[in-house]
C-alpha cells in the first residue's frame, strides 16, 4: 500500500484513515502512527483552505470559480463515466479493468445512462487505458472495405488526440503505441506508428458500423479481433514495476455537478494524472488562489459561509454563461456543435467551447471523423417539443454526404438520452434508405412527432417524446461538402 497515496486521498476524514487501515491490516503501533500523520495533515489542510479563504474576496473566489469551473466541467463529468466503466465493480455500467477491452455487440438503448447523447448506429468497444507504468499497444484486424470503423482517443481533458480507423488509417490490420507523457522510448518493431497522450489516463472508444440486425454476428467477428496488450505483453519482455495503486475517488452524479462543492476536490484529484500544459500555467496559479490545482485537498466544509457562497455563485454563473453560449452560438448556427471536439490545437484553449461540447454530447468526434448537425430549436427558432410535430425534408440529391454514414437521433430532455417509444426506434438512417417512402419528385420527408403520422408514413417517422427534446444528425466520415458548409443539414419546420 503507498502510504503517500491513501493520506493524500482520504486526508479528509482520520475515519476513513482509519477503516482503511484496519483493512489492510496494518499493525495498531503502525496505525496509530499514521493516523496521527492524517491528523496533522487534515489540520494543515483546514488552515490552508481558512488561509487562501482570507486572502480573496468573495468577488474574485466567484469570478475564479466560474473560469475553473467551466475548465474542469469535462475533466469531471468524463472522470464519472470512467469511474462506473472501469473502476466501480459493482455498478451497473462497469465494463472492465484498465487496459483490458470491453465489446459491446449491441448499439445503445434508452436503458444505457451513464453518456449523454450517444448513438445508436455503432455498436462501441471500450479500453480504459493506464498509461503510467508503460504504454498500450492496440492491434486491429483487417475490415472489409465498405465497412466504417474507428478507434477514438480522448484524453482526460476530453481532447481528441488521435484515431484508428477506417478514415485515419484504412481498413487494413496493423498495431498502434499509446505512450503517456512520460515514456521516452522508440518506436518498436511490429508498431505502425506512436500515439502520444498528454495524460497519465486515457479512454479510447471503438465503433463499428452495424449495417442492420442480422449483421451483429458480422460485428462481433471483427471485434473478437480487437485485441489490447501492454507493450511488454506485445515484445514478450518481462513488465516493468508496477505504478502505484490508485485510490479513486467517488464521483458526484450528474445532477450534483451542477452546485456541489466537492466538484472542485475530485477537479484536483484528477489534476495529479495532468501535467500542466506550458499554455496553462498562469491559469492554474490563479485557480490556486480558490485552492484548485493538481492534488491539492479541497474541504469546502472548512471555508466560511461567504466563501462557500462566492463558490457556489461562480459555478451558477458558469452555467449562465453555458445557456448563453448555447442560445447565441450553437443555436443559432454561428458555432457549429463539433467546433468543440478535437485536438489542444483545435480548441486553442476555449474552454466554453469544450464545456459545451461535454454538457450536449461528451466523447464527440473531430470534424474530421464525424459533424454533427444539431437541432435544438424549429425553423422558426422556437424550442422543440414533442406537443408540436415537426417534419425535415431532404430534396432530390440532397441526402447527407458522408464517406461512411449518417442518422438523426432522437434525444429526450433534460436527461440527453436516447427516448424509449413502442418501435424502439431511435434514429433513422442511411442504412435504412430502402425501407423509407420517398416523395413524388425523389425526395425524402421525415416525420418527428409524438404520435404517429399514419401507417403510410411511419416508415419515415422518428418517434418523439411528448415534451422537450432535441435531436442531432450525425455524418460519419463527412465529405468535403459537408465539412465546408456548401451541404446545408434541412431545418426542422412545425407542420399543421
Amino acid at each position: 500500500m503507498k502510504v503517500s497515496l491513501l493520506l493524500t486521498t482520504v486526508a479528509g476524514s482520520c475515519l476513513a484513515v482509519s477503516s482503511a487501515l484496519a483493512q489492510a491490516s496494518v499493525p495498531v503501533n503502525r496505525r496509530q502512527t499514521l493516523l496521527g500523520a492524517a491528523a496533522l495533515l487534515t489540520s494543515g489542510l483546514l488552515a490552508s483552505s481558512r488561509a487562501w479563504a482570507q486572502s480573496v474576496s468573495a468577488d474574485d473566489a466567484r469570478a475564479i470559480a466560474k473560469d475553473a469551473y467551466i475548465y474542469g466541467f469535462p475533466l469531471v463529468d468524463s472522470y464519472r463515466v470512467q469511474y462506473s466503466y472501469f473502476v466501480d465493480r459493482g455498478g451497473a455500467e462497469y465494463k472492465a479493468p484498465w487496459n483490458t477491452i470491453f465489446n459491446n455487440a449491441r448499439v445503445y438503448t434508452p436503458d444505457d445512462k451513464a453518456i449523454q447523447t450517444p448513438n445508436s448506429d455503432t455498436p462501441y468497444s471500450y479500453v480504459g487505458a493506464d498509461l503510467r507504468a508503460e504504454p498500450i499497444v492496440f492491434t486491429v484486424p483487417a475490415v472489409e472495405k465498405g465497412r466504417y470503423y474507428s478507434l477514438q482517443f480522448i484524453d482526460m481533458y476530453t481532447f481528441d488526440f488521435a484515431y484508428v480507423g477506417s478514415r485515419a488509417t484504412g481498413n487494413g490490420a496493423g498495431s498502434y503505441l499509446l505512450a503517456g507523457p512520460t515514456w521516452k522510448g522508440q518506436k518498436p518493431k511490429g508498431i505502425r506508428k506512436v500515439i502520444r497522450c498528454e495524460t497519465e489516463f486515457a479512454f479510447v472508444l471503438y465503433r463499428t458500423q452495424l449495417f442492420n440486425p442480422g449483421d451483429v454476428e458480422n460485428v462481433k467477428k471483427i471485434q473478437a479481433g480487437y485485441k489490447v496488450q501492454t507493450l511488454s505483453q506485445f515484445l514478450g519482455k518481462p513488465a516493468p514495476a508496477a505504478a502505484p495503486e490508485v485510490a479513486f475517488i467517488k464521483p458526484i452524479t450528474a445532477e450534483q455537478e451542477r452546485n456541489a462543492l466537492e466538484f472542485f476536490g475530485i477537479l484536483n484529484f484528477l489534476l495529479q494524472f495532468c501535467p500542466t500544459h506550458p499554455s496553462e500555467k498562469a491559469l492554474m496559479a490563479r485557480f490556486a488562489r480558490i485552492g484548485v490545482g493538481v492534488g491539492k485537498p479541497f474541504d469546502a466544509n472548512s471555508l466560511p459561509p461567504e466563501t462557500r457562497k462566492a463558490l457556489q455563485d461562480g459555478m451558477a454563473d458558469a452555467w449562465k454563461a453555458f445557456a448563453e453560449f448555447k442560445e447565441t452560438q450553437l443555436d443559432t448556427g454561428k458555432v457549429s456543435s463539433a467546433d468543440g471536439f478535437g485536438t489542444r490545437a483545435h480548441l486553442k484553449n476555449d474552454y466554453m467551447q469544450r464545456m459545451s461540447a461535454a454538457v450536449l454530447g461528451i466523447y464527440g468526434n473531430a470534424k474530421e471523423e464525424a459533424i454533427y448537425p444539431a437541432y435544438f430549436v424549429d425553423s422558426d427558432k422556437r424550442k422543440l417539443d414533442g406537443a408540436n410535430r415537426y417534419t425535415m425534408r431532404f430534396a432530390p440529391g440532397q441526402l447527407p454526404p458522408a464517406n461512411a454514414f449518417w442518422s438523426l437521433t432522437m434525444y429526450q430532455l433534460p436527461a440527453s438520452l436516447l427516448y424509449a417509444n413502442p418501435l424502439n426506434r431511435y434514429l433513422i438512417n442511411s442504412s435504412m434508405l430502402p425501407n423509407l417512402k420517398r416523395d413524388a419528385d425523389g425526395g425524402i420527408t421525415l416525420y418527428v412527432q409524438n404520435e404517429s403520422p399514419g401507417q403510410d408514413k411511419e416508415a419515415n417517422w422518428l418517434p418523439a417524446p411528448k415534451g422537450p427534446f432535441f435531436a442531432v444528425m450525425r455524418l460519419y466520415w463527412p465529405k468535403p461538402a459537408a465539412r465546408s458548409g456548401q451541404w446545408k443539414a434541412p431545418p426542422m419546420q412545425q407542420s399543421s
